[in-house]
């Protein structure tokens, strides 16, 4: 990749982990002038993670993986993780985060809807993909246990956003951190074999409302689909 100037490198691909950071970084960049990205997509069904040069960066070899350039290359990895620091360093209106000095209950209200994200349906509804798409082999209990708890994990974000726009945040709250980090896997549902959200119509409204939101529609599309 050519010598760029950009405060950020991101390393990434079309994946439901890769597009909240791509995500977060478009609306970041369209509130911050400053905050500009290159990315590098990598396909991780070549195993391109795995290679030495990648593990240097992430001992996991996992995408996605940010370097910050304006401090000193200091590199970062896991979702989450990549999600927070941003907002730390570079979200300083707190427009997408609370302040957990002055609003420490809606900041860790923030943290709980990031970690069932990270812990549930990140976890629950990538096996249900892998069993439904990539399994070498049909397992129906499988294909079945993780659709199930792929629904569930819905029902529990349809409880919450029963009288809600948003998962955190007072009132019917505002678009945080816990948005970004869930909506990615949701969105991808039929991969999951749940053909439609109209099960879960408050889900299906939320997913609806991030989708037109222009820096979502940015974020998607890093790394670009191939042709």
């Amino acid at each position: 990749m050519a010598t760029s100037t950009k405060p950020f490198l991101l390393y990434t691909g079309a994946t439901p982990n890769g597009f909240k950071v791509s995500i977060f970084l478009e609306e970041l960049k369209a509130l911050y002038p400053n905050v500009e990205y290159d990315f590098e997509g990598i396909d991780i069904w070549t195993n391109r993670q795995k290679e030495p040069w990648f593990i240097a960066l992430n001992p996991n070899g996992r995408i996605p993986v940010l370097i910050d350039r304006s401090r000193e290359n200091f590199i970062i990895f896991e979702t989450a993780a990549i999600l927070l620091y941003l907002a730390q360093h570079y979200d300083k209106e707190k427009t997408f985060t609370f302040d957990p000095q002055t609003d420490p209950n809606n900041y860790s209200e923030m943290l709980q809807w990031i970690f069932f994200a990270h812990g549930g349906v990140g976890p629950m509804q990538g096996q249900a993909h892998h069993f439904h798409r990539y399994a070498p082999e049909d397992i129906p209990y499988a294909k079945k246990r993780y659709t199930d708890e792929t629904k569930r994990l819905y029902g529990v974000l349809e409880i919450r956003l029963g009288n809600r726009d948003w998962l955190a945040g007072p009132g019917r709250g505002k678009l945080s951190l816990a948005d970004i980090n869930a909506f990615p896997w949701v969105r991808r549902h039929k991969f999951a074999a749940v053909e439609t959200l109209d099960e879960f119509p408050n889900v299906k409204a939320w997913v609806e409302r991030l989708e037109a939101r222009p820096a979502v529609q940015a974020g998607v599309k890093v790394p670009p689909p191939k042709l």
